[in-house]
């Protein structure tokens, strides 16, 4: 029905004629929406290439949904909460068998390395961000710091930039830490073996106390809480989506959280608060147990549970993540902030990417990665020269997670 008719019918006065006149106000909004959206896309098409860079259609289709809900529809921007729709069978065991002793040892492990974010941690240390003999990251993992106007500011507002980009990556890693929680739940539920479980179960309380502990330490002691960034979100709507138990496996526990103790790692090595080095020392323990329980579960039904096209598949999935993970978290939300004015987002996403800053990062989190995807058995001849030619190749002879306790991660960090 029109909408006059409608409202004459209902015995309003036809009033949706005097609207014309807002008309080209609506259509305005609307033509800017639409451009926005359109830019947007044209910003995230180096993503959408390096997700298609496996050639893999399957891998393709299955980033394409989630890269147009956090693209294009921004979904994870100025809203306080955000509902992503799953698609899984959840597994009940009946047989309640404990036929897995290294996945045993690994919940033992688990139950006992237990520690509480409210009292474990001294939280009455106070941070002073402005503090020049402790600054919360050195000048050299700022990337403005290459650039000719770093050297003309006061250092209150250098002082204020490392506040602004360490609060954007802990912000980062709360929503991270948030979509861990979630994935963890979904992985207790479905995966098939009860040993499995009963750690998984573990990794759900781990993980809810980092999202305790970093929203704590940005909002008591930061003071300062960006939004997720739109590639995060892509990647955590991609994790939550998938229905296959495994593939929440690869990309939570080997992706993501390889990435999260390669950060951390770094972070906690160059930081001079004390209160922040407490805090990512004791993620950096439960973040270690977390990547050998993904490699102790895949290496199994990756060797014995799937065929060849799967593993292809999930080696091609593997590979975009890793170069989605390396090339795209470019902190746009500092850059609105602070060098929107100053200079162009592509000229940024240069000076990024060649920054100190990525360099370092790459180097940790790909030195945990890569082992462990050799060791669960996706670094085939196939994929060798295209890990070789992004430089990454060079990892592999590292020790895998479950090679490494975390007391060595904590030293090597």
């Amino acid at each position: 029905m029109p909408l006059d008719d409608r409202c004459h019918y209902k015995g309003r006065p036809r009033v949706a004629r005097h609207r014309a006149s807002a008309s080209p106000l609506r259509k305005a909004l609307m033509s800017m929406r639409l451009q926005q959206a359109l830019q947007t896309l044209l910003d995230s098409a180096p993503l959408l290439r390096d997700a298609s860079s496996s050639g893999n259609v399957r891998v393709l289709a299955s980033l394409l949904g989630p890269a147009f809900r956090g693209f294009v529809q921004r979904r994870g921007k100025g809203v306080v909460s955000t509902d992503i729709s799953v698609g899984y069978e959840a597994s009940f065991n009946w047989s309640y068998g404990r036929d897995d002793p290294d996945m045993a040892r690994l919940y033992h492990l688990a139950k006992t390395s237990q520690w509480d974010a409210a009292t474990d941690l001294d939280w009455s240390r106070s941070v002073d961000w402005l503090d020049p003999a402790m600054p919360l990251l050195p000048d050299g993992w700022m990337p403005p710091s290459k650039l000719p106007a770093w050297g003309r500011l006061s250092e209150r507002e250098r002082a204020t930039q490392r506040h602004g980009l360490l609060s954007w990556m802990l912000s980062q890693f709360l929503h991270g830490e948030q979509g861990a929680l979630f994935a963890a739940s979904q992985i207790t539920e479905c995966v098939p073996s009860l040993d499995a479980k009963l750690y998984g179960s573990t990794q759900v309380a781990d993980e809810g106390r980092h999202v305790e502990v970093f929203h704590a330490y940005l909002t008591q002691k930061l003071e300062k809480l960006y939004e997720i960034n739109d590639n995060l979100y892509v990647v955590i709507d991609a994790i939550m989506s998938d229905g296959r138990w495994d593939m929440k496996f690869l990309g939570m526990q080997i992706m993501i959280e390889g990435l999260a103790l390669g950060a951390f790692g770094s972070i906690r090595q160059v930081t001079s608060e004390p209160l922040l080095k407490d805090v990512l020392r004791s993620v950096i323990t439960d973040e270690a147990r977390h990547v050998h329980y993904g490699v102790l579960a895949l290496s199994r039904f990756y060797r014995e549970g799937i065929d060849e096209r799967a593993r292809r598949e999930r080696e091609d999935w593997a590979f975009d993540l890793s170069v989605l993970l390396r090339n795209r978290f470019l902190a746009h939300e500092f850059y609105d902030e602070f060098y929107a004015h100053r200079m162009t987002r592509c000229a940024w996403d240069e000076l990024m990417l060649q920054s100190d800053l990525m360099g370092f990062f790459r180097r940790t989190m790909f030195r945990r990665i890569v082992p462990n995807l050799k060791r669960i058995g996706l670094l085939s001849a196939r994929m060798r020269p295209r890990y070789a030619s992004l430089g990454l190749l060079e990892y592999e002879h590292g020790r895998a997670a479950s090679e490494l306790t975390a007391k060595e991660l904590l030293d090597d960090a």
